[in-house]
């Protein structure tokens, strides 16, 4: 069957990078190599084409894919285009089919580049969707498991060599746990292509269009600085943002544990924020952020940490001394803050027990 796509050019890449760091609150793995690796295809082979999630039929197999591991890792061990493509191959060969098109599991960071990898090799079309709408740590921060849909089975391929596949597990947080072992094995980065979908939950489960709304924050991202205006004014009034803290990074706490990047931010406040204090505590992605000792914003509203110059994101493995940041919040997709979705992401789905109170709406009803 034949979908209806549209090509996605390097300039679109290219703002794709900015805006899916942006998404990816300081997880996800920086786009930046990814970005370079594209490039290079596109210098190669052309365009990879992307798809809307509705065009899809109920009965298409879709991939779906991400790098898995600590951020820091993946910033020293350098991205292959063809490691995630072999992911995706070796899911076809255990499924004994082939794959319609391919999806990012979380739109933030470098994972939104992965499917465009895998595309370019493959000859799929990417869907315009993923199942965060923004970058998650663990497997069961996800809309698909939210909607409980089946977590099994997932492949995983390392730039060595090594294959595996998780075959079944009873719970999504079994395949966290099943999968990230085997990750920090084989050094605690690793490509991955989940549990495929199919057009049917893809429609129903996915969060529609994210590839597109990257693409948008970043076009108006690289479009504020070429006019030399407030890029992050540009971000807030694209997106409906609010500024919650600007500051100089006085602190940086960080240590790869557990295949996580877990750790700490202290940023002391400057302009109208001089003389308070925010703290931020993450795992891969910033979850919490507290101001003077007050909880302010947390998970699953998207806290980004930016260049309060080029309105750029800076990931938490990038995070250092002395950068002047701003912190900013975006909204969240409806669905994560649905009771069932805050079971899932929620700030006592990371181990703080604070009551998610969102800085822009009370939390949404239960998705139908």
């Amino acid at each position: 069957m034949t979908h209806p796509t549209r090509p996605i050019s390097l300039d679109d890449i290219e703002s794709l990078a900015i805006g899916a760091w942006i998404l990816g609150t300081g997880g996800g793995g920086s786009p930046y190599l990814g970005l370079l690796n594209m490039r290079r295809i596109y210098a190669e082979r052309g365009e990879v084409r992307l798809m809307d999630p509705f065009d899809l039929a109920d009965e298409d197999d879709v991939a779906v894919v991400s790098n898995m591991g600590a951020p820091l890792v993946g910033q020293e061990r350098l991205t292959d285009s063809r490691t995630i493509a072999r992911a995706v191959e070796i899911m076809e060969r255990y499924q004994g089919r082939r794959f319609h098109a391919v999806m990012s599991l979380e739109i933030g960071g470098g994972n939104a580049i992965q499917p465009l990898m895998a595309a370019a090799h493959l000859g799929i079309p990417v869907v315009d969707a993923d199942c965060m709408g923004r970058a998650f740590p663990e497997a069961q921060m996800t809309s698909f498991a939210i909607g409980d849909l089946q977590p099994w089975p997932l492949s995983l391929a390392d730039c060595r060599g090594e294959e595996a596949i998780v075959a079944r597990v009873t719970t999504w947080k079994w395949m966290e746990r099943v999968s990230r072992k085997i990750c920090v094995e084989v050094g605690s980065v690793a490509s991955t292509c989940k549990a495929p979908r199919t057009g049917a939950e893809v429609k129903r489960w996915g969060i529609h269009h994210t590839t597109t709304k990257a693409i948008g924050i970043g076009r108006a991202v690289r479009e504020a600085q070429r006019r030399h205006d407030d890029p992050i004014a540009a971000i807030l009034e694209h997106e409906g943002g609010l500024r919650i803290f600007a500051g100089k990074v006085s602190d940086v706490a960080r240590r790869t544990t557990e295949g996580f990047l877990r750790g700490t931010a202290t940023i002391e406040g400057l302009d109208g924020d001089r003389g308070s204090r925010m703290e931020i505590a993450f795992q891969n992605e910033w979850a919490v952020a507290w101001r003077d000792g007050a909880p302010v914003v947390t998970t699953p509203d998207l806290i980004c940490v930016l260049n309060a110059v080029t309105g750029e994101a800076i990931g938490t493995e990038t995070l250092r001394y002395g950068q002047r940041v701003a912190v900013i919040a975006l909204p969240a997709p409806p669905v994560l803050m649905t009771p069932k979705g805050l079971e899932h992401v929620g700030p006592r789905a990371f181990g703080y027990d604070i009551e998610f109170r969102s800085v822009f709406a009370a939390p949404a009803t239960e998705q139908a």
